[in-house]
């Protein structure tokens, strides 16, 4: 029988005479909370590091479009082929660059999967750090998979390979086509660099890309401005009442605006304006409301001018609501990961960039520091199942840039880069062995999944 493995790791501590004292390094006292497999996942992870190092590098020196990573695809699933008792699918689901790799026991148990990202941005590479996000993805599916040989663990490990998460929704299509229902999927892991302080319980905002289209009639603009019908005030109407409404809106609300066509020329009444607008909110029930008073406003522009408003939703994902039962899991295996004086990190100036640090057991500590304006499809995982997405630190890029700038994409294919993934990884797979083997976890992990959906 499977027992909570933080009862079995308690180191022996030495006898203590009465009225003496016993003085202890941080690093003894870290290593008798180690995790009892932790060793076992950081040495097998360790061992194939000089492995991964050219498919992450790879990946990030060819960055590539969403459903389009033809590369990447190729790469990973050449690499998974090559690894004993792993069954591996490509172009799965009716998509070109989506695949499954599948470790399958046999045996009854849960079934634990981790999600790759493999697209890059437009003009910028692999700014969002994918490249990192594969590896640890898939450093950690292998580390647990080697755990369930090594300790003959009922269960199953899938490792999906999600194209498109900027803007097209790879894990959503693959939700859609019944890929994780297809492997009675339990828990969903991933996880994320960026410039800010690790941390395990990763909350996004909710998001919804629209395209708005005004139609109206042309005219004379100076003979005979009368008898035409103007999209582009209706247009412009609206994009001033959403700015009238920002006043009104919460702190986390976002609502972004860009106008892709203003009419044809001056000198005629416009028949034909549009944009596209975006709306984040913290939660999907929040979005919801804010979305609703857009519309209106969108409405108010038609009303105004009499032009016709068409409103298409392009893209849409849902806010990731993390599982606490989870990151208590990731914390208690990456926290004694973290080397007492750094790990030597330096920024693309040059300069000192700290990190890691060790994630706070305060759990609201914790959310608070992974609040995050950006939006991903794995927050529509975090709504069909159990899902972490940790963010991890790396060096900013020069000049301390950020995700989603091409001094960041040059950061996130450094060798430091690649080594803080492979330490998420080991977390990863500690919190994937927590659920193999720790009886009951799995039950309670899904209680909690289910008491954040509905609030």
């Amino acid at each position: 029988m499977a027992t909570d493995s933080s009862t079995q790791t308690e180191a022996t501590l030495p006898e203590i005479d009465e009225d003496d004292f016993v003085i202890i390094t941080h690093q003894e006292a870290n290593a008798s909370r180690r995790p009892r497999f932790l060793n076992d996942i950081s040495d097998y992870i360790d061992s194939i590091a000089e492995e991964l190092w050219p498919i992450n590098k790879k990946i990030h020196d060819k960055p590539e479009l969403g459903y389009g990573e033809v590369i990447a695809h190729y790469t990973l699933t050449a690499y998974m082929k090559t690894q004993p008792g792993w069954t591996v699918t490509r172009s799965a689901y009716g998509m070109k660059t989506a695949w499954v790799a599948v470790y399958d026991t046999g045996r009854r148990g849960p079934s634990v999967s981790f999600n790759v990202e493999m697209d890059a941005l437009p003009h910028i590479g692999h700014a969002c750090g994918h490249n990192l996000i594969a590896t640890a993805s898939l450093a950690g599916a292998l580390a647990t998979a080697r755990l369930i040989d090594l300790y003959s663990l009922p269960g199953r490990v899938v490792l999906f390979g999600t194209p498109a998460e900027e803007g097209g929704g790879g894990k959503i299509r693959l939700l859609e086509a019944g890929a994780y229902k297809d492997h009675g999927v339990d828990i969903s892991l991933i996880s994320h660099p960026g410039t800010i302080s690790d941390c395990a319980l990763t909350h996004t905002t909710a998001y919804i890309r629209m395209k708005v289209e005004y139609f109206g009639r042309e005219a004379h603009a100076a003979a005979e401005p009368w008898l035409g019908v103007n999209a582009l005030d209706a247009l412009i109407t609206a994009y001033n009442g959403i700015s009238v409404l920002r006043q009104q809106t919460m702190p986390s609300d976002v609502i972004q605006m860009h106008i892709t066509n203003g009419g044809e020329r001056p000198e005629i009444i416009h028949a034909y304006a549009a944009g596209i607008f975006v709306v984040r909110s913290a939660t999907q029930r929040r979005l919801e409301q804010l979305v609703e008073k857009v519309v209106g406003c969108f409405d108010a522009g038609a009303m105004a001018t009499g032009a016709n408003v068409k409103i298409t939703r392009l893209m849409a994902y849902r806010d990731h609501v993390p599982n606490r039962l989870l990151g208590r899991s990731y914390v208690r295996y990456f926290n004694p990961l973290v080397p007492e004086d750094g790990d030597g990190g330096r920024d693309g100036d040059g300069n000192e960039a700290g990190g890691p640090k060790r994630i706070s057991e305060d759990q609201d500590v914790d959310e608070m520091r992974g609040q995050s304006g950006a939006s991903s499809d794995q927050g529509d995982i975090s709504h069909a199942m159990p899902s972490i997405m940790p963010g991890f630190e790396i060096p900013p890029g020069p000049g301390g840039a950020g995700p989603h700038n091409p001094g960041f994409a040059e950061s996130a294919g450094t060798r430091l880069a690649f080594e803080r993934s492979l330490r998420v990884a080991k977390a990863l797979a500690g919190t994937a062995v927590d659920v193999l083997t720790v009886d009951g976890l799995l039950e309670e992990v899904k209680k909690e999944w289910k008491r954040s959906m509905s609030k």
